[in-house]
């Protein structure tokens, strides 16, 4: 599966691209909130938007706004966040468990679990299940790439989106990009669901390096 993008009908860039162009467009001080909110999610704890706006130094006011104004974005009864763009402080939908530092919070796809390393500049032990036979799957993701994946031959499902997206982006998009145990098994589900691609895990860390590049130009491997 290695280095097959080219043979396929979308390439990495294609991917990064499309998803890219339906998220939100980001200044640079979009950028810093919402790095910001995915390094103090990270410790599995609400995030006050007060903290985010301290940190950078803007108003919250400003972080709010910016916050109301964006799609997926889920707040506790206190106004904090307790998930955002990809992570949350339990499971959305499939369990993709995200260690951090001793720390669990849960991404909404395996896409998520790929690019959101680089953003914390973290590495992350990620866990996570195959849809077809249950079969866990796992992998330890650094902000420059992947490592020990088990099994060897896991893949993940890929898809381009058709619309930007909404309050629905779990549902259109994320619960189609998952880890799947073997090529077989990935076929096997991509036959049943037109309009996906299987990419080597490599290849899905790629197409979220290059979307990191696009969503975030301006900032360049953050630190904590």
């Amino acid at each position: 599966m290695a280095d097959q993008v080219a043979q396929k009908k979308f390439t990495v860039d294609d991917f990064a691209g499309a998803i890219s162009a339906a998220m939100p467009k980001l200044d640079l001080t979009d950028q810093q909130i919402s790095t910001e909110i995915h390094q103090l999610m990270s410790a599995n704890e609400p995030v006050d938007p007060a903290d985010v706006a301290r940190n950078i130094g803007v108003p919250v006011e400003l972080v709010n706004a910016r916050l109301d104004s964006w799609p997926g974005v889920y707040r506790d009864s206190a106004g904090r966040l307790v998930g955002f763009w990809g992570q949350a402080l339990s499971i959305i939908d499939a369990e993709y468990r995200f260690q951090v530092d001793g720390k669990t919070t849960y991404a909404w796809c395996a896409l998520d679990t790929l690019f959101i390393p680089k953003i914390i500049d973290k590495t992350v032990r990620v866990e996570a299940y195959d849809p077809v036979t249950n079969e866990p799957v796992s992998l330890v993701v650094q902000p420059d790439g992947v490592r020990d994946v088990q099994p060897a031959g896991a893949v993940v499902s890929m898809v381009v989106p058709d619309a930007p997206f909404g309050y629905d982006v779990i549902e259109a998009f994320c619960s189609r990009v998952f880890f799947f145990a073997s090529e077989a098994t990935g076929a096997k589900w991509a036959a049943e669901n037109p309009g996906t691609t299987i990419l080597s895990v490599d290849e899905a860390f790629k197409v979220g390096r290059a979307l990191n590049e696009r969503v975030a130009p301006d900032l360049s491997g953050h630190k904590g």
